[in-house]
This record gives C-alpha cells, structure tokens and sequence, in this order.
C-alpha cells in the first residue's frame, strides 16, 4: 500500500491558527466552520421537493423522519471528522491507503457519480430561483450557475476562513427567510410537536414509507463524508493525543450545532407546506415552482413566494461550494491526480450542466423536478460506498489506535450502514416501480 504524497487540500491544510488561550468559547469559534459547510448538504434542493410532498400530504408526520435522519447525520460526520483528525488522511485517502489501487479507483467513480448528482441538483435548484426571481428562462439560469466556480475560486485563494463566512452568510439567509415563512403560516405547536414523535403509520403506510425514505435519501449524502475527514484538517491543532482529542471534541460540537440548524430548516420547509398546503386541503403539491406560486395567495403576505425563492437560491449556491471542493478532495485522495483548482471546479459543473441543458430543452422546463427525483436516486445508490468504508476505518484499532470507538458505537455504525443500504436499495426499487 502507497502512503498519500501530500495532505488533503494542501492549499489549505493547516493554514488557520487557534488561540493559545484556554478559553472554550475562543477554541469552539475557531474550530466554527467546517460543521456548516457540511449541513449545506443537508438543506440542499434535492431535500425541498420531499420536504414539500411530505409536509403537504401528510400535515406533521414527517418530521419524526427528519430528526431521525439529522440524528444519523449527526453520527456519521462524527466518524468523518474523527477519522480526518486522528489519521491525517480524509476518507478518499484512507480507502486508497488500505484498500489498495484496485478498489480505489471504482470508489473514485462511485464518488464522483455522486457529486455530479448532486451539483446537478444544485444547479437545476439555482436556476429554478434564478426563473422565479428574475423570470430568466430555465437554460439562461442553467448557464449562469457556472460563474460560482470562478467566485469560489477567488474566495479559496484568499483564505479559507472566507468561503466559511459565505457559507454561514447564506445559511443565515436561508434560516430567515424561513424563520419568517413560519411565523407567517401559523402552524399548530401541537401538531408540530407531535410530529417529531415517530408513528408505526410511517412504516405500515406505503405512501408515508415512500417519502420518509425519500427523506432520509435525500439527507445524508456521500461527498460530504469525504468532505467532512479533510475540512477538519484547516485547523494547526497540535498534533499529540492531546491536541488531537481536543480537535475532535471542538469539531463534534461545530458539527453538531451546524446539523441542527440543518435539520431545523428541513423542518421548517416540511412544516410550511403542512402549515399552508395541507390545511387548505391542497394535499398535492410537491414542485418547488407550485410552491412558489401558491405560497403568496394562500399565506395573504405579499412577499412570502419571493422569501422562498430567496432561500431556494441560497441553498443553491452554498452547496455548490461544497460540491466543488469534494470533487477536489476525492480526486486527489483516491488517484492522486492533481491538476489546476479552477479547471476541476469548471469540471465538475460542466458534468451537472450539460445533462440539465439536455433534459430541460428536450422535455421542457417542467423536467426539473423529474431531474431533481433522479439526482436523489444516484445519491442512494452511491451512499453506502462512502459509509462502509467509513464505518469500517474508525472501527479499527489498527487505524484509529487508541481513538477507536467502544464496541457499543462500532456496532451502531455497523447497524446504521445496514439499515442506509437496505432503505436506500428499497427507495431504488421504488423508484423503478412507480417511474421517475
């Protein structure tokens, strides 16, 4: 086996200081960023449309669904943080290093199956606000989405504490405009919290069943595993047992904070179809631009479609951002080729482009939601090519020495790999079924 010839994101390995002092509020702000970063894969527009479906067919329901999953989420970026600071390698490196060439390069293609899926997600998400906002046609928004590569381009060379800004920038936007969509819609605290229980009627209900794992498909994604095991590796921590322990602990608690401002937005779009669809009776609606239409009239609050859009547009573009940098991450860590940041970058949008261009002027615009479903099929399928290894790396003494979790912990990860795969293989057969 070949040792990785350089770190994970050398450009920015290492490059952001802590304080010396002691103070744990001074650590935890330094140790800010990676967490959100990685929640933007959780509140991308892949996640809206069986947010939307599942609030506004099932009221409350749901939302038991999505703690579930943010709880899996959670415990799975956990694993990868661990894994990035104790070994200093992020996961595409560790399956190179351990599995060998041979099963690196088919993970490599499954990786980048993944992002493509995902960027193509975003783009189509992007150019959905962009035609709502502005009313530019659908391929127009398409086109202008690859600007971000230059912008993320520019932001990368001037530190990385600046694409983090952006990205706490934008998720703040989002929780606004959200935060707002709630107090507009009224909802019921009842049935809002009675939803975050879980009901046998979630598994007896095929219907229910269909888009709660819809839900957790669309939730936890696979580039943001390898995303999670480099990003942490910005930090110049000391690199004792020490140091290393204390990393993992500040970067726990990023993670986990930034998760649940994740799952709260999840929740929050769930709970405004459920609040404004469902309780007029509109049980159908699940596209992003009938939303968008509807949700004016029936709120009464001018304004109210616009703030939506405006959060569709900044999940876009943050997860964009995140995207690019894992296609970086995974072609670097699993075959060791390197070539000009911008050029992977332009890439990698290009993969998401040119299928969405495709689709949208073949089928019209009316496609994109069709595109988005398939985008969150690809994603299941790739996802337990990310969480085997994974679960597989932190659960070695001989890998994590004495940072390996108790048994009780490695076996829930075994457990929660199991159940990924077998949800997400019963998702692709229903997909199959009822068409995409």
């Amino acid at each position: 086996m070949e040792t990785p010839h350089h770190p994970s994101l050398p450009e920015v390995h290492r490059s952001i200081d802590l304080p010396a002092q002691p103070s744990f509020w001074r650590k935890l702000i330094a140790f800010a960023g990676p967490g959100y970063l990685v929640a933007v894969g959780y509140m991308d527009p892949g996640n809206w449309a069986t947010d939307l479906a599942g609030g506004s067919r099932f009221n409350y329901a749901l939302l038991s669904v999505i703690l579930l999953s943010s709880l899996m989420a959670m415990f799975l970026q956990r694993l990868s943080l661990k894994l990035g600071i104790v070994t200093g390698h992020d996961l595409a490196q560790s399956c190179r290093l351990h599995y060998g060439k041979a099963a690196a390069v088919p993970l490599w293609i499954a990786a980048e199956i993944a992002i493509a899926a995902c960027d193509l997600a975003e783009v189509i998400g992007s150019a959905v606000a962009i035609n709502l906002l502005f009313h530019l046609p659908l391929l127009a928004g398409v086109m202008i989405t690859t600007l971000d590569v230059l912008f993320l381009l520019m932001l990368q060379q001037r530190g990385f504490r600046y694409i983090e800004a952006l990205v706490i920038i934008l998720i703040g936007t989002i929780a606004a405009c959200f935060g707002l969509e709630i107090l507009f819609s009224k909802p019921e605290l009842a049935g809002v919290l009675a939803g975050f229980i879980p009901s046998p009627s979630v598994v007896t209900d095929p219907a229910k069943l269909f888009i709660a794992i819809g839900i957790l498909g669309a939730t936890v994604m696979p580039h943001n595993l390898y995303l999670h095991s480099s990003i942490v590796q910005t930090r110049r921590y000391p690199l004792d047992i020490l140091g290393k322990r204390e990393a993992v602990r500040y970067a726990t608690i990023d993670s986990n904070i930034a998760l649940t401002i994740a799952m709260a937005i999840n929740a929050a779009i769930l709970i405004l179809s459920a609040a404004t669809f469902h309780r007029a009776g509109r049980t159908d609606v699940a596209e992003i631009q009938e939303a968008y239409h509807l949700l004016t009239p029936m709120l009464g609050v001018g304004g109210a479609s616009t703030l939506f859009a405006l959060a569709l547009l900044a999940a876009g573009q943050n997860s964009t951002f995140t995207g690019t940098l894992a296609g970086q991450i995974v072609m670097e860590g699993f075959v060791n080729i390197r070539i000009p940041a911008w050029s992977r970058r332009l890439l990698t949008r290009l993969i998401a482009i040119i299928p969405a261009v495709i689709v949208i002027s073949m089928a019209g615009e009316g496609a994109t939601t069709r595109l988005l479903l398939l985008s969150q099929v690809i994603l299941s399928m790739q996802l337990s090519f990310a969480v085997i290894p994974l679960v597989h790396f932190t659960g070695s003494r001989r890998i994590m020495g004495e940072f390996v979790d108790p048994a009780w912990i490695r076996l829930s990860g075994w457990i929660m790999a199991a159940l990924i795969a077998g949800l997400n293989l019963w998702l692709l057969i229903l997909q199959f079924r009822t068409g995409f």
